[in-house]
């Protein structure tokens, strides 16, 4: 079975259309997968036209990039499109903890890095937006990234129509990340519009 190709945003970055959320393998909806019925999961998805793996530091935590890095080293990497989130961590009592700062951004970066096991991340999203920190300067420090190719393309998780024009005069941004389903329209009458 292939599945077809679809290009996000304007900046060159092609997926398959269908993309494969790596979250429940480790995190959320049931029991975590073992490392070998995990690698073998993604290769049946790649070996099915599917190239979009998407994941998150914060799904394990870590745990979910460390499994996904295990699997990658069975694909072409060429052949493969690596999307990960920061800006989400829990604190010492498990509370849910918001940061876009410059040096965060770097660090978790490298971190993801190095858990992926890759020297780029393909699409690397803010999670969720800091509003205690300017978006002008964390996308700023995600252009860095992208000057020195640790990062190819940019994407935000759950932001406003202003936060998302914001974003994209620093640097463009190549996908946003929310929900929209049958349940959940609102997105329609104005990111929509402003992402089309």
């Amino acid at each position: 079975m292939a599945t077809s190709r679809v290009k996000l945003g304007s900046q060159g970055l092609e997926v398959s259309k269908l993309g494969f959320g790596c979250m429940g393998l480790s995190y959320a909806y049931n029991s975590p997968v073992s490392d070998d019925d995990c690698i073998s999961i993604i290769k049946h998805a790649f070996d099915s036209g599917i190239t979009f793996f998407d994941t998150s530091d914060v799904y394990g935590p870590h745990t979910n990039e460390i499994l996904v890095g295990k699997a990658l080293k069975h694909l072409p990497r060429e052949k493969v499109q690596v999307a990960t989130k920061f800006g989400i961590s829990r604190d010492a009592a498990g509370n849910q903890v918001i940061c876009g700062k410059p040096d965060h951004v770097r660090a978790c970066c490298e971190a993801s890095l190095k858990r992926l096991g890759v020297e780029y991340i393909d699409l690397y999203y803010q999670h969720r937006i800091d509003t205690t920190i300017p978006i002008e300067k964390t996308v700023g420090e995600l252009k860095k990234l992208v000057e020195e190719g640790k990062v190819k393309y940019i994407g935000l998780s759950e932001a406003s129509p202003d936060t998302i024009r914001r974003a994209h005069a620093v640097h463009p941004i190549t996908a946003l990340q929310m929900e929209w389903s049958l349940g959940s329209l609102d997105i329609e009458s104005e990111i929509v519009p402003l992402c089309r």
